[in-house]
This record gives C-alpha cells, sequence and structure tokens, in this order.
C-alpha cells in the first residue's frame, strides 16, 4: 500500500538519512556452497538450463530463422501474410538482440565476479548510427542474417538495413566520437559504460524550404518500438530541482523542497568486434515522480493534471533545446544535471555492491567528462559525499579530483559553457553553494604537499597563488570559477579542470593551443595535469560497413582474415607495395567509381539531381559554423561558377568537372550560419539549371545530415577530396577527416586540428594545404579591426563574388548582406586574408585530379597510412594513460 502522505510536510526538508543503498535487477552473483559449487537460485536447475539459449544458436541459419519467426509470431503478433519491410526489420533486430543480450549478462556477470576498475564515459551525445549493421558486423553473423531473411522471402537484405532509422542521441563530432569510443572499448576488452540521455526527438529534422532555408521538424524516431533498447523500470533515481539548501555547519547543507523527477534506465548493448565482449550505453528518461493529478482532473483544471508530468518529460524531449532566451537556458542547465545525477547515483550504487571502504572508490571508478556539458558532475558528487555521506571536505575533495579526467573539445573562449549564477541558484541552490566552496577552498588542494592539505585550517587560493606567483592578483580573477559582470557567470570548463586529475586536447595542435591560450593559467598551476589524446574513428562502421567493396579489396590484397587489419589498423600499411601496382590500381579506381554511382543513384532518387560520376567529387559535411568557413567553400564554388562562364565554349573542355556536396545542420538560434545554409542552396538551385555548366558543376546540399544513408555512409566513400578549412587554430580536431581519408579521400584543408598530424602520417605532398597559420591569426584580426583594408583591395576576386550575390544573381541580394558584412567589418575568420590561398589549392587540386595514375597512388597511400587515427589506440591511450583500467575478456 501507499503510505498516506500529511499535506503539512509538503516542501519541507526530508529527515536527514544516508542515501539507501538501492536494489535493481542486475548486478547479482549466485550464492555458493562451503566447496565453491554454485547454488541454483529458483526451481528446477534442469528444467531452467534446457531452456536456455546458447550464443552458438545464432551462428546457425536454421536457428536464425526459428529466432526471427518466433519474434515476427509473439513479439510483433504477426504472420507471415501481414508482415512487411518495416516489420521484417524489427523482427531481425529482436532477434540480433537477443545474441547481444546473451552476451551482454555474460559480461556484466563477468564484471561483477571480477570487480575490476571501470571506466564511466559521460556525453551528452552519443552519435550510434545505424545499430543493425553494425552488431551483425561485429558478431560476425551478416551473411547468414542475409540468407535467413532471403528464405522468408526478403531479397533485398540491404534494404531492411536501410530501413533503420538513426537513433537521434546526437548531431556532430562529439557525439559520433562517443559512440566510437563506446564501439572499441567492447572491441578492446575494457569495462567501459557510457551514459547519455534519451532524446525523444533528437535534435532536430533538418528540412529545406522552397526559399533554401533551414527548417526544424521535430525528429520522431521513437514513433516505431526501439528494438535495442532494454528499459530497466528497476533502475530509476528521483532528480531534485530547485527548492533551498540550509548551511549546516563546515560547508554541509540541506537541500529541500522543490521539484523532483524521477530518471529511469534504459540500456543498449554494444557489442564488441569478433569478441564475445559486449558493454553498455545507460540512457535516462524522465518521468514524473507523481504523475498524473486526479484532483485537478476532477475539478476540470486539466492541463494543471497534466502539468508535472509534461514538466518533467521535457527534460529528455530534445537535444540542445534553442537557449535564446532564460527558458531554454534553465531546461538546457536542467538535463545537464538531470543526467549526471542519475549516472553518479548509479555509479555510486554498483560501487556500494562491492562493499569497499569509500577510500578506495577511485580504485574502482574512472569517469570521463566529455566536453563540459557534464561538469556539473563535479559538484555533484561533492554533495552526495558532503551532504549525503558525512565526508569530510578535504576528503570528499581528494577522492573527487582522483576520479574524474576532461576532455576538452574548443580553444575558443566563447565556445567555453557558462551559467548566469542567478539562474544556478535558482535551479541547483546546493551546488552554487559548493562552487562558491571550492573558488575558495578547492584550488589550494593539488598545489601543495599532503602535510598542507591536510590541516584543518585550509590555504586559500590566494595565499596559495601568491606563495606560487608573488604579488599576480589578475591571475586569480582570471582562474575564478565566477566571472565577474552582470549577471555573473559561472566558468564550466575552469570547474572541471580543478575538479579532474587530468584535462586533455584531442590533436596535438589543440593540446598546445589549449595550454597557452584558454587553459595557460591553469598550466602554470597544474603543470603536470595536461595531455593529449588524439581522436580517432572505428574502422568497422567508418571502412567496412560503410564501404564494404574496399574492405574486401583490402582483406583480398593484405591476406588473411579481415579481422586482423580491423583490429589493428596499422596493418593497413602493407598496402604501400601495391600502390604504383596499375592492376591494383584499377581495382582500386573500380571501387571509387561504384561508390560514386552508389551515391549518384541515391541522389537522383531521393533529390531528382543526375550526378557526373567521373567528375571530382569535392565534399564538405559537418555541424555549419563559422569557424568550419563552409562560407568560404561556398563563395570559392561562385568563383568557379564564374570563371567557367566566362571561358569559351572550346576551353570549358578542359575544366575539371565537379561535384560539389555540402551537408550539416545549424543550430536553431544560430541566424548566420542558417544564413549560410540559405545562400548554398540558392547557389545549387542556380548553377544546377544553367546549361553552360551542365556536366562541369554540380553543387547540392544534403538535408538532415547524419551517420547513416546518403549522409555519410554513401557520402565518405564516394569522395575524392573533402574539405576541413576551418581558421587555423579553431578545430579542436576533427573526426571526420580521418573517415573521409580512411577511405581514400584526398584532404584539402587548413593547417589545423588533425589536418596536421594526418599530413604528418599520409604525407604532406598527399594533402593540399592553404591558409595562414595559427601564430599569424590574432595579428590579422588586429589588422582587421584597427587597419582596415577595403575588401575589393584585400581580395578582388572575392570582392567580384561578393558583387555578385549583392546584384541578386542567388536571389535577393539584400538577404545575405548580414552574412556578408561579417566578412567586410572584422572577418573574425579569416575568410578574406585565406580566400587567394584557398584558390590556389583548389587549382592544385585540379591539376592534380587530371594524372590519373598519380591521383590513385596518393588515394591509396592515404588510405595505407591511417594506421594510427583508430579509435582502438585513442581508447587504449584513456584506459592506460588516464583511466588505469584493463582489458578483461569474455571467453
Amino acid at each position: 500500500m501507499n503510505k498516506p502522505i500529511d499535506p503539512s510536510t509538503i516542501g519541507q526538508p526530508e529527515p536527514k538519512q544516508r542515501r539507501r543503498h538501492q536494489r535493481s535487477a542486475t548486478g547479482y552473483l549466485p550464492e555458493e556452497t562451503k566447496d565453491g559449487k554454485e547454488v541454483w537460485p529458483r526451481g528446477d536447475e534442469a528444467a531452467w538450463k534446457s531452456g536456455l539459449r546458447g550464443v552458438e544458436a545464432g551462428e546457425y541459419v536454421p536457428s536464425i530463422t526459428k529466432s526471427i519467426v518466433g519474434h515476427v509470431q509473439t513479439t510483433l503478433a504477426r504472420r507471415a501474410y501481414n508482415i512487411d519491410e518495416e516489420g521484417m526489420y524489427r523482427a531481425i533486430g529482436y532477434s540480433v538482440r537477443d545474441d547481444m543480450i546473451m552476451n551482454w549478462n555474460d559480461t556484466q556477470m563477468l564484471y561483477t565476479k571480477k570487480a575490476p576498475k571501470r571506466a564511466y564515459y559521460l556525453s551528452l551525445e552519443f552519435l550510434m548510427g545505424r545499430t543493425l549493421d553494425n552488431a551483425l558486423l561485429n558478431l560476425g553473423l551478416k551473411d547468414n542474417y542475409r540468407v535467413a531473411a532471403k528464405s522468408l522471402g526478403f531479397e533485398d537484405f540491404e534494404e531492411l538495413i536501410e530501413s533503420e532509422r538513426d537513433a537521434a542521441l546526437g548531431n556532430g563530432g562529439l557525439g559520433r566520437l562517443a559512440a566510437c569510443y563506446i564501439d572499441s572499448g567492447s572491441t578492446c576488452e575494457l569495462p567501459l559504460w557510457g551514459y547519455g540521455l534519451r532524446y525523444h526527438y533528437g535534435m532536430f529534422w533538418q528540412q529545406i524550404s522552397t526559399d533554401g532555408s533551414q527548417v526544424e521538424a521535430p525528429d520522431p524516431w521513437l514513433n516505431h518500438a526501439n528494438p535495442w533498447e532494454v528499459h530497466r523500470p528497476d533502475v530509476s533515481y528521483p532528480v531534485r530541482f530547485y527548492g533551498h539548501a540550509e548551511r549546516i555547519g563546515d560547508r554541509k547543507s540541506i537541500w529541500s523542497g522543490g521539484q523532483e523527477v524521477v530518471a529511469t534506465a534504459y540500456d543498449v548493448p554494444i557489442p564488441g568486434s569478433y569478441t564475445r565482449n559486449t558493454n553498455n550505453l545507460r540512457l535516462w528518461d524522465a518521468k514524473p515522480k507523481r504523475g498524473f493529478d486526479l484532483n485537478s482532473f476532477n475539478a476540470g483544471d486539466y492541463e494543471k493534471a497534466v502539468e508535472s508530468s509534461n514538466s518533467a518529460e521535457a527534460l529528455t524531449r530534445v537535444l540542445y533545446p534553442n537557449d535564446n532566451h532564460m527558458v531554454g537556458k534553465e531546461l538546457r542547465l536542467k538535463q545537464q544535471y538531470f543526467w549526471v545525477a542519475a549516472s553518479l547515483a548509479d555509479i555510486i550504487r554498483r560501487f556500494k555492491q562491492l562493499d569497499e571502504p569509500w577510500s578506495k572508490f577511485p580504485e574502482y571508478v574512472a569517469i570521463q567528462l566529455n566536453d563540459t556539458h557534464p561538469s556539473i558532475a563535479i559538484p555533484e558528487l561533492m554533495r552526495i559525499f558532503v551532504d549525503e555521506e558525512d565526508f569530510a571536505w578535504n576528503d570528499a575533495w581528494e577522492i573527487t579530483q582522483k576520479v574524474f579526467g576532461y576532455t576538452n573539445h574548443t580553444v575558443l573562449p566563447e565556445a567555453l559553457e557558462k551559467w548566469p549564477v542567478p539562474l544556478f541558484e535558482h535551479l541547483l541552490p546546493r551546488h552554487l553553494q559548493i562552487i562558491y566552496d571550492l573558488n575558495q577552498y578547492g584550488t589550494s588542494l593539488q598545489v601543495f604537499t599532503y602535510t598542507l592539505r591536510r590541516q584543518r585550517n585550509l590555504i586559500t587560493p590566494v595565499l596559495a597563488l601568491e606563495k606560487k606567483f608573488p604579488g599576480d592578483r589578475d591571475r586569480l580573477t582570471r582562474m575564478s570559477l565566477i566571472q565577474e559582470g552582470f549577471p555573473q557567470q559561472i566558468r564550466m570548463a575552469f570547474l572541471a579542470v580543478i575538479g579532474s586529475h587530468k584535462v586533455n586536447g584531442v590533436a596535438e595542435l589543440h593540446s598546445d593551443l589549449v595550454k597557452t591560450t584558454i587553459l595557460k593559467d591553469f598550466v602554470d598551476f597544474y603543470p603536470s595535469k595536461f595531455g593529449n589524446v588524439t581522436n580517432g574513428i572505428t574502422p568497422r562502421r567508418w571502412l567496412d560497413q560503410c564501404n564494404p567493396g574496399l574492405s574486401a579489396l583490402i582483406t583480398e590484397t593484405l591476406g588473411g582474415d579481415k579481422t586482423k587489419w580491423l583490429k589493428d589498423l596499422t596493418k593497413l600499411d602493407g598496402l604501400l607495395p601495391h600502390a604504383d601496382d596499375p592492376a591494383f590500381q584499377k581495382k582500386w579506381a573500380d571501387v571509387k567509381l561504384q561508390n560514386k554511382q552508389r551515391l549518384a543513384h541515391f541522389i537522383e532518387q531521393t533529390m531528382g539531381v543526375k550526378l557526373n560520376t567521373s567528375a571530382l567529387f569535392d565534399v564538405q559535411v559537418k555541424r555549419i559554423h563559422e569557424y568550419k568557413r563552409q562560407s568560404m567553400n561556398i563563395l570559392g564554388v561562385i568563383h568557379r561558377y564564374i570563371t567557367i562562364k566566362s571561358l569559351p565554349e572550346k576551353d570549358r573542355k578542359n575544366v575539371v568537372p565537379r561535384v560539389i556536396l555540402f551537408g550539416g545542420k545549424a543550430a536553431p538560434g544560430y541566424y548566420m550560419a542558417k544564413l549560410v545554409i540559405r545562400l548554398i542552396n540558392n547557389v545549387a538551385k542556380v548553377i544546377n539549371a544553367d546549361p553552360d555548366v551542365e556536366g562541369l558543376l554540380t553543387v547540392l546540399f544534403i538535408p538532415d545530415y547524419s551517420v547513416s544513408l546518403v549522409q555519410a555512409e554513401l557520402l565518405i566513400p564516394a569522395s575524392d577530396i573533402s574539405q576541413h578549412i576551418s581558421t587555423a587554430g579553431t578545430e579542436a580536431s576533427g573526426t571526420s577527416n580521418m573517415k573521409f581519408c580512411l577511405n581514400g579521400g584526398l584532404l584539402l584543408g587548413t593547417v589545423d586540428g588533425a589536418n596536421i598530424e594526418i599530413a604528418a602520417e599520409v604525407g604532406e605532398e598527399n594533402v593540399f594545404f592553404f591558409g595562414h597559420l595559427t601564430p599569424n591569426v590574432e595579428d590579422l584580426r588586429h589588422s582587421h579591426q584597427y587597419h582596415p583594408v577595403p575588401l575589393d583591395q584585400a581580395s578582388p576576386a572575392l570582392g567580384v563574388v561578393f558583387d555578385v550575390i549583392a546584384q541578386g544573381h542567388f536571389g535577393d541580394g539584400s538577404i545575405y548582406e548580414p552574412f556578408l558584412n561579417t566578412i567586410r567589418q572584422g572577418d573574425y575568420y579569416l575568410v578574406s586574408d585565406d580566400f587567394g590561398s584557398y584558390l590556389g589549392a583548389q587549382e592544385k587540386v585540379d591539376e592534380a585530379y587530371r594524372d590519373t595514375a598519380s591521383w590513385i597512388k596518393k588515394s591509396i597511400t592515404t588510405t595505407a597510412r591511417m594506421g594510427k587515427f583508430s579509435s582502438d589506440r585513442a581508447i587504449m591511450n584513456y584506459a592506460e594513460e588516464y583511466w588505469n583500467i584493463e582489458p578483461l575478456k569474455l571467453e
């Protein structure tokens, strides 16, 4: 029975009590007799075991067929006469999930028995892509399931695979990187879990209106049941917002009142490649603590009856709600706290099962913060330790710092997350107290010796800084967690730095820039804390799955089983002796042509545009942002168009044909990025309708860019050149550059991010670099600000392009004036400075493409030397140098 509620207690502080250990349906071990024999927990052991399905059953086509049919009949409640493609996809998905769950159960049992140190990867995005194809390839069962589906009357297995809609759990590189790392964690047999949010509608479904503008619509990817998730109603935690925090001495508080919602777990098994190890991605969904208000409903107030339900469920509706207004900012912060609070409660529950003292918490738990979004986890863990577990402040802070690591993903100061203090005070009053306490006491704790750290009278940061940097008062202001202003702002990146034992960038240049720019003061203060882990990608999805023709050619050439090079990407260098072989070059070129034809067929079917498959395919697909400079690309396209139009007809036959493809989403509130999308679409409309350039220049913007379908798994294998042209010193790393190069696409880019390391590996002769270098950027910006030069003098070619736009050749020119003015006035991202060099690099690309044999050799060499950029290498780097965890193989 429900316990009666005393109305007078509503909103009052709850009685002080420790957080109780909450049991769930996972994490149990069988009891044992004195001689070590397991005791069967319930019923007749033989009866149970006779009904258990082994994983090996999934290896045989008859067993697979029986499993699929069983799910059609019982899970979907259908029969052979009324099962369609969507239903068959789901039935196959449930069948494959059966194998994954058995491996998942065995993996979790192994972890429970062996009790290894585990790592937990907190990421607000996990851009997983299609699960069915990835799971079948990792399990090595794709051919068997293809045969089974064919026997059931579904001849086109690839069509079934492509019917899966991407899980809308991310937007760009941050989410895709997290997905690659979770995949590699399982493949490398590491005890690694991911924690994220179960967004019902993702970021948005991008559509393009008739005027070329981006239009955002909900992405209802969960409209059909998701066969890949397991709902865990037994794993749920209350999460509090608002209320008030009352100090009770020694930096402890009681946080009470406000709103409580419930976080409920959904698990997604993540299978490793050619191993039984299957890790977990746990996603949180939000539910009201007390859902439907029957009294309000009976009184006729129907809106109030569902108010609490709607408020709670809004937390996991959308990824990155528009924060151009305060309501959106509040929802974003609520999302972040909801997610980390539930994740920490789950991690602590698991640790308590070990029955170890709290001092050993860092010996069993490592938590990686993927960017600043989860950095609120630091004061949340302090709150749990100090308020709920009665830790002394020093002990709580020491353990907290040992547990967390922080990955920085930006060198742009404006991109470092900050939250207004009044918003924090309103939404998370207890956490604001802790942040203030950390600002006063926390930063001294890693600088001094253990003797000083154990003193009861803590040394304040003022004294700590004075001892290390005498007289440098400005440094204390710069390093404060609180940025002064109206209103004051909380610097979340600084919070992540002081609360973590390790901080890393994601490319060598990026890590150096982090140390010398945005976090320089902290590097001076914590010199041993900072490092680098260059990003990586999983070759299973980004070569074997998306480019099966190239994967087969590589396997045939290297010999042996493909698992050898898929799990050790450095073996691709075995292709180098074949790079000059004309017969091998012909095979390589044939694969590229087939990939172009595959993409061209899809685009013709879906967009009604024919592509010239003998043209050079030039691709830029990534989040739309000014620093990524899709703007420069489209301005270069207009220049190319003007140039071709100016040529006599007889000279046009010497032009290298180009198909130029764009893709990516702009944040709903990012006006300038959305204006660039509009310009791209309207330029494409004019060019594609002009008979003078037919077959020589085609431009397309691919809507709703994501991991699967045309958006990535068809685009990347078809590319000849990909553009990674961010302003020098602004791109942390990038991973799309790695994906294109792994598939034999050459790189056109600035000396920025991971482009530098890719060039070092594949050879600068195989990369088309352009643009100013990072050390020149600030001087150029200073010149724009204080010594501006008219655009037609600074870059005459760009001035001509601007005139064409302003004259209305691509629609009303006045629409684009705000965008054009960002370059005319200030040009923060140096488009005018780099434009001439960019055009020169494009000419070199054309020249190189004319020499077919040399181009193919460059393509082969690029793929062969991409071994460094496997996410397996990156995740093992984290495991060994940051998390101190070891592989644990499931036999």
